[in-house]
């Protein structure tokens, strides 16, 4: 981890590291991807994806564990709730209207994501959002209900997005921050932050790990 980057995103100031050089050898993890075989995993995700080795993910938990004590307050980190190797394959058109909205991972205040860039090429990157009604850029149990409403009243006012990887504002959202992603960058941030990955059409979606937008996504929760 040669290079940390602090930024703190939106009116609400939420935290979010940028880390280049994360992994030693990112080749050994794209060809660890190549090799399982990928699939779909719930709804949400507009592509494939194949459960990363526990050893490695937590490996990894250790590893960003003294800059989750640092500057988000977490010592000791959270726990390893779920690490995939997750490969984008959806084409707009095909995409499914939840995966049209931004989303958060859950409610929970340790709730921790990690995503780790391991294509080449153009990789996009990961867009932050706030929904307008409520001014929210992160979710909580006590404002779960709230976001919700508000979210069907707005579809049910200006309808559901036409199919496209959301990219900027819309009528519901407004992008508050855009971090690129590169090779072997990891972005980490709480997942009850509202967030969409932000996929420009010069990104490859192939079904190939080897020449697609493959991450690697480690979740960390615990009560």
């Amino acid at each position: 981890m040669d290079t940390v980057h602090l930024h703190h995103q939106g009116n609400e100031r939420r935290p979010l590291l940028v880390i280049d050089d994360f992994w030693p050898d990112p080749e050994m993890l794209r060809e660890d991807a190549a090799a399982l075989r990928m699939g779909e995993i719930g709804p949400h995700y507009p592509g494939v994806r194949a459960e990363v080795p526990g050893r490695l993910a937590e490996t990894m938990r250790r590893k960003i564990a003294p800059l989750l004590a640092t500057h988000f307050g977490f010592d000791p980190a959270p726990a390893v709730s779920e690490a995939y190797y997750s490969l984008v394959t959806t084409p707009p058109a095909a995409l499914a209207p939840i995966q049209r909205l931004p989303h958060f991972d859950g409610v929970e205040p340790r709730r921790i994501a990690l995503l780790l860039f391991l294509g080449h090429g153009a990789q996009g990157g990961t867009a932050f959002y706030r929904q307008r009604e409520t001014g929210f850029e992160s979710v909580d149990a006590d404002r779960l209900d709230r976001f919700k409403a508000t979210l069907e009243e707005g579809v049910r006012t200006h309808g559901m997005p036409d199919p496209a990887y959301i990219a900027g504002d819309t009528p519901l959202y407004e992008q508050i921050a855009l971090q690129p992603g590169a090779f072997n960058r990891a972005l980490v941030y709480p997942g009850n932050t509202l967030h969409c990955a932000h996929l420009p059409p010069e990104v490859v979606l192939s079904a190939d790990p080897l020449a697609g937008r493959l991450t690697l996504n480690l979740f960390l929760f615990d009560d």
